[in-house]
This record gives structure tokens, C-alpha cells and sequence, in this order.
């Protein structure tokens, strides 16, 4: 439990224990704290202070906040490896999609490959949910839509590795693979060539066959390249 707040500047203490109870791992990444109400409540203070410490424990990169889900715990250093690396794209240092694509080459065949030896029933519900909005994406050539599930997509493969430290490798890059996917997405085609390889990755993953997702995601990636010239 949490003690009650006495303090003038109520959020900063409120932030100072959950500090305190990640430190001690009495919270995990991945844990989902109480709704706001149910921390003013056990803080003793108003909804106002608790808005404003999960703020600043957002800014610190303590939690992140899913829409419609709640706050969760998670890893600050994705956040910090994001930062740099949209850093380096402003000064000039990342040149364009071809060093992101090799990183991607180099990655995500083996996640895939994984992920297929691991995956659970969650993680299939996951992915496909992500290849029927962007099958509706495709069809209205609604390339936000799609952009957005192929992300979810992709993270929920390196999620299905069961090794954290892999989707954290994604997430820190999942700004630029945003952009990407927004330029591929622009490309003639590009949508419905997109979605053909996320369905037999798919097929390949929920058949635990790891050879041929591996092969799958490195055509996938092959598709990427040529639409990103």
C-alpha cells in the first residue's frame, strides 16, 4: 500500500514512492498502476496531484500511458535511445531509410524466427488484429490506419520472443520505422505489398515454422528496400 501524503508539493512525493517501489522491484516493467482514482485514494490526496505526478513520471520515462488501457511501468531507456536517435536524424548524422532498413535486415529475420518457436495464442490474437485493420486500411487507402497496425504489428512479433529486451530494441526505433512506413505507404502499391508479407509472416509464425519466418521477414524487408529507393 501507499502511505498518505503530507507535503505542499504532493505530486514530487507521490512520484518518490513509486520511484521507491520500482528501485525495490516491488513494481515491474509491465505492471499497470491503479486508476487515478484508485491513487488519490490510497495517496489521501486529490485526483489533481496524482494527474500531475504521472506526468512527470511520464517525462521521465517511468511509464507510459495507453489509450483506453491505463499507466504502465516500462523501461525508460527506449525513450532515452529514441531521443538520440531523433536527435541524430535532425543533425544530419542518420542518412535517410537504407541504414534503417539494414538494421532492420539484421534484427527482425531472427525475431521472427524466434518469435515463431515461442509465440503464444496472445500474441497471434495480437497480430492479427493488426493485419485486419490494416486489410481495411489497404482497401480504403488509409495509409495512417495501416502505418499505425503495422507498427503494432511488428511490435507484437519482437513481444512474442518472450525476451524484453528485444521489443525494447523496437520501441526505440519505432519513430523512424514510423516515418518509413509513412514514406513506403506513399509509394504506388506500396500498402497492399506491405500486407501480402505480413500475411504469410503470420502464417509462418502461427505454424511455429522459424525457417520460414525468417524467410518471410527478409522478403518482407527486401519490399521495404525497393519501395524505399
Amino acid at each position: 500500500m501507499y502511505l498518505p501524503i503530507q507535503s505542499e508539493r504532493l505530486y514530487e512525493q507521490i512520484v518518490s514512492q513509486i520511484e521507491q517501489r520500482i528501485e525495490k522491484g516491488e513494481l515491474k516493467v509491465g505492471d499497470q498502476l491503479p486508476s487515478e482514482r484508485e491513487l488519490a485514494e490510497q495517496f489521501a490526496v486529490s485526483r489533481t496531484a496524482v494527474r500531475e505526478a504521472v506526468k512527470a513520471l511520464r517525462e521521465k520515462g517511468l511509464v507510459e500511458i495507453l489509450a483506453g488501457r491505463g499507466t504502465f511501468i516500462t523501461d525508460g531507456t527506449s525513450d532515452k535511445i529514441r531521443n538520440s536517435l531523433g536527435l541524430l536524424m535532425k543533425i544530419g548524422n542518420i542518412k535517410g531509410s537504407a541504414n534503417l532498413v539494414e538494421v532492420r535486415e539484421i534484427l527482425e529475420p531472427e525475431i521472427a524466427a524466434l518469435a515463431a518457436t515461442r509465440i503464444t495464442d496472445e500474441y497471434i490474437v495480437a497480430m492479427q488484429e493488426a493485419v485486419n485493420i490494416m486489410e481495411v486500411a489497404t482497401a480504403s487507402n488509409n495509409s495512417e490506419a495501416f502505418v499505425e497496425a503495422d507498427l503494432d504489428f511488428h511490435l507484437a512479433l519482437a513481444e512474442a520472443t518472450q525476451n524484453p529486451i528485444i521489443p525494447a530494441l523496437m520501441d526505440s526505433v519505432i519513430d523512424l520505422l514510423r516515418e518509413q512506413r509513412k514514406r513506403t505507404g506513399n509509394v504506388s502499391g506500396g500498402l497492399a505489398r506491405g500486407q501480402y508479407h505480413h500475411k504469410i509472416i503470420l502464417d509462418a509464425v502461427i505454424k511455429r515454422d522459424p525457417d520460414a519466418a525468417r524467410q518471410a521477414m527478409q522478403n518482407h524487408l527486401q519490399q521495404v528496400r525497393e519501395d524505399s529507393n
